[in-house]
């Protein structure tokens, strides 16, 4: 059960495996049909989602009605609302399960005793926040300077696998063009032999 939450905690605790198969019996698991709402805008999220299994996105909503995806989070990633969950704070974001989804639960005790069990799952925490904000950095820079195209083949790059698995007008939001752009670029890119 839970494999590859097992997994990562190997991975990435430097735990034995034999203790990270009991911490697995005791943390809590939660199932969501495809179109369901983990959290939503106003709530507070208690939680960090380890994707056991599906696929989850984060997403916003402008005045315009229009939607902004943050996130996409497969299996073995990690999504929050990091304002919400480690300030108390209202959410801001939408997370939604794209597909039929499975995710443990992770909240501050669970990270608490497994930082104070292990020194090698602190580093991996501390690298794991600075890897977030890392790629937010370069999320913004994108946004902000690069051309569709390379918007989206560093999308193909980091999410692969994702470009079969989420429709083509969430990748347009993620990237932030259109769902038309996004089909000018792949074709443009289809020219030159491009295969995502």
């Amino acid at each position: 059960m839970f494999e590859n939450f097992k997994a990562y905690l190997v991975d990435k605790s430097g735990i034995e495996s034999s203790k990270c198969e009991a911490l697995s019996r005791t943390v809590k698991s939660l199932d969501f049909k495809k179109g369901s709402y983990l959290l939503r805008p106003g709530e507070i999220c208690h939680h960090t989602f380890f994707v056991e299994k599906g696929l989850l996105r984060s997403y916003t909503v402008d005045e315009q009605g229009k939607e902004h995806i943050i996130q996409f989070a497969p299996e073995s990633w990690l999504m929050s609302d990091r304002s919400s969950a480690y300030f108390n704070e209202p959410a801001d974001y939408f997370i939604e399960a794209i597909e039929d989804t499975t995710v443990i639960l992770i909240d501050k005790e669970l990270i608490n005793a497994l930082s104070k069990q292990s020194e090698s799952f602190r580093r991996h925490n501390n690298k794991l926040l600075h890897n977030h904000i890392r790629h937010l950095q370069k999320r913004i820079n994108m946004l902000l300077g690069a051309s569709a195209e390379s918007r989206y083949l560093d999308f193909v790059q980091m999410h692969y696998d994702l470009t079969l698995r989420v429709p083509q007008w969430m990748i347009a939001s993620y990237l932030g063009i259109t769902p038309e752009s996004l089909s000018r670029v792949r074709k443009e890119l289809a020219k030159k032999n491009f295969k995502p």
